[in-house]
């Protein structure tokens, strides 16, 4: 397998888009030609956030009118909905809430499990890991075993952004930096939680960034083998600070999508699959990444809020009949799976 340097990472950004998709589909080809797709729902427990990130369009504060933080009652009859429509995952992730503690998240957890031994929790990304950890007093470790122990069993990618702390400083400077985002997931990974990655691109970064960034994740998993999945999340400038700064005034293009989306493939042979998150990208983009080294289009999610604040038009959710039309129109073998890649059905 390729041993990869932020340069030699840096350098595929500056091949031809066509040449680069050849190469990352081959990847895909050679492992089945197969889309996967889960039955998830995503769970955005609070929006109430002291980090105020320009980068996001989804944080409120405290004293927001529209600003929310919901019982642990709120929340089962989401779960209750999700599994009747026969969801066999619950993505669960917030913002860094000051009232938030790990008794709630102990009894949520408990709560889910005890009604749906089923489902899997993916749940709190790095950064709220960290933010609950400072909450309570204690370790990460104590943390991440104490919520495992009540049925947390996997962790989204979240928080990433970027990892290189120059362009953190500007996008999100309270959150934590590069190293403790790398380092959380480490300690996930060790005590048996296997987790996703994600990037946040299209804003101030330059190729460059993106290379570091890979470059990181790349090693990490190396050494872990605990990442599962890797989404490269388009960032819409809508309604951010960055935006309103001047910063970032429109999302990046499609061809820059497109490549981004195929050296990540080329670069993360060792992650399970690279998405398109159809959320960000749409229907029809997302379709045209099957071919550009994307081979998951996450799932049919149910009421995804914060790509959708910061001004994604895309519909609340994707039925499974569209996900099936998506991929067999890109050629592809559609295929359900669990959050760990299990293949739990392959439609003809």
């Amino acid at each position: 397998m390729e041993e990869w340097t932020p340069k030699k990472i840096e350098e595929l950004f500056e091949l031809d888009i066509h040449e680069l998709g050849e190469l990352a589909d081959s990847i895909n080809r050679r492992n089945g030609n197969i889309v996967t797709f889960v039955i998830n729902r995503h769970i955005n427990y609070t929006n109430i956030c002291v980090s105020r990130c320009p980068l996001c369009a989804f944080y409120r504060d405290a004293g927001n009118s529209d600003a929310y933080f919901m019982s642990i009652k709120e929340v089962l009859e989401k779960v209750a909905e999700a599994i009747k429509a026969g969801a066999t995952e619950l993505h669960i992730v917030g913002s860094l809430n000051p009232e938030m503690n790990l008794e709630y998240f102990e009894a949520l957890f408990g709560q889910i499990k005890r009604r749906f031994p089923d489902v899997i929790i993916k749940a709190l990304t790095a950064t709220e890991i960290h933010f609950l950890s400072q909450v309570e007093g204690i370790s990460i470790e104590e943390l991440l075993s104490r919520l495992k122990d009540v049925g947390l069993c996997a962790m989204p990618g979240g928080g990433a952004e970027i990892l290189a702390n120059e362009i953190r400083e500007v996008i999100c400077p309270n959150k934590v930096k590069a190293e403790e985002w790398l380092r959380i997931m480490e300690i996930a990974h060790s005590i048996g939680i296997k987790s996703n990655a994600t990037m946040l691109f299209g804003h101030i970064e330059k190729p460059e960034h993106r290379a570091i960034h890979l470059y990181k994740l790349w090693k990490l998993q190396k050494k872990t083998g605990g990442f599962v999945s890797f989404i490269p999340l388009l960032f819409y400038p809508e309604n951010t600070e960055l935006n309103a700064l001047g910063l970032v005034e429109e999302k990046t293009n499609l061809v820059d999508v497109l490549k981004t989306i195929a050296v990540s493939r080329i670069v993360l042979r060792n992650f399970k699959s690279i998405r398109a998150y159809w959320v960000a990208l749409g229907e029809k983009l997302a379709q045209v990444a099957l071919n550009y080294g994307a081979n998951d289009l996450d799932g049919t999610l149910m009421e995804e809020k914060i790509t959708h604040a910061a001004g994604a038009r895309t519909p609340p959710m994707l039925p499974i009949n569209k996900i099936l039309r998506l991929v067999r129109g890109a050629n592809k073998i559609p295929a359900e799976r669990d959050t760990f890649y299990n293949i739990l059905r392959v439609y003809s």
